[in-house]
């Protein structure tokens, strides 16, 4: 893994997103290679603070190969991880079978090591590009079931814009005060990539619930099936104050994180998306029950 990339032609460089043309080499990079445009993360407060992007870039200053570290706290079993994500991992084409990926990945992990988190996490869909770092899937298990009764608590729930600059404001000091929504395994911080998800994603809805100071993510299918992605609160609501307070009468729900905090219990459901979460560090440790992490904090 110490074998020197080939960077002809190419320099590296590190933290680079308060620069707004290192910002810019990025969202074309992803943009480009996926087709995911995060571009409008600036006009939802920027990219996440703890980040450092590494990557090489070429003598136009566009990026060649890119991945990113940042601090991505989460409870596991009922305990807090210190922990990191890797994300916005990449190369274009004409520089590929360099080394240069692989380059980047060890300088990253070492970096991670160097902040002393306990944990890394990402996700792929190439597993076995990680398990050369010592990373192991973890099965991710959304719930699903019948949709209990709406509870009277209801009414009071509206729809929220992040392009508003009064949404948005509320959204970012809602998420900074959260709870995790789960405690088998949930992310505690994940500002950046709650509000980014709702861009990326039309259909999802993002609601308040006024009197419980609740954020719902969610969607609903043209089958009337309800699907609750997240839940930002100090307090997590029930799943019956939750389709009461958005005037839902759904018969089914399904629900994507173990819902423990919900007062409901759907059957656990493997998840089989092509994109799988894997996890370096804290021994075998696994979620005791089936658990995934949210949607809203897919990175």
């Amino acid at each position: 893994m110490n074998k020197r990339p080939d960077s002809a032609g190419l320099t590296f460089r590190q933290d680079y997103f308060g620069d707004p043309a290192g910002w810019a080499a990025l969202v074309c990079l992803l943009q480009d290679i996926f087709g995911i445009d995060i571009g409008p993360l600036q006009q939802l407060g920027g990219p996440d603070p703890t980040s450092m992007p590494f990557g090489w870039f070429d003598a136009e200053g566009a990026l060649a190969a890119n991945i990113s570290a940042f601090a991505l706290p989460f409870v596991l079993n009922g305990r807090i991880i210190h922990a990191a994500g890797l994300q916005s991992g990449a190369v274009r084409p004409p520089w590929r079978g360099r080394g240069l990926y692989r380059d980047l990945t060890v300088k990253a992990l070492d970096w991670c090591e160097r902040q002393g988190f306990e944990a890394v996490i990402l996700y792929t869909d190439k597993p076995s590009l990680y398990e050369a770092y010592g990373f192991r899937a973890i099965p991710q298990h959304r719930y699903e079931g019948a949709a209990p009764d709406p509870s009277i608590f209801s009414g009071t729930a509206r729809l929220l814009t992040p392009s508003n600059a009064d949404d948005l404001a509320l959204l970012q000091s809602l998420l900074k005060a959260r709870s995790p929504v789960s405690s088998s395994l949930s992310v505690t911080v994940n500002a950046a990539m709650f509000l980014i998800n709702t861009q990326l994603d039309p259909d999802v809805r993002v609601s308040l619930l006024e009197d419980r100071q609740a954020i719902i993510a969610w969607k609903m299918d043209a089958a009337g099936r309800f699907s609750l992605l997240d839940v930002v609160a100090t307090e997590i609501p029930t799943i019956e104050e939750i389709l009461g307070g958005l005037d839902i009468a759904s018969a089914a729900v399904e629900v994507f994180f173990r819902p423990d905090k919900l007062g409901w219990a759907g059957a656990p459901q493997p998840v089989n998306s092509g994109t799988v979460l894997m996890l370096r560090g804290l021994g075998d440790e696994v979620p005791h029950f089936p658990a995934m992490l949210s949607p809203m904090a897919d990175f």
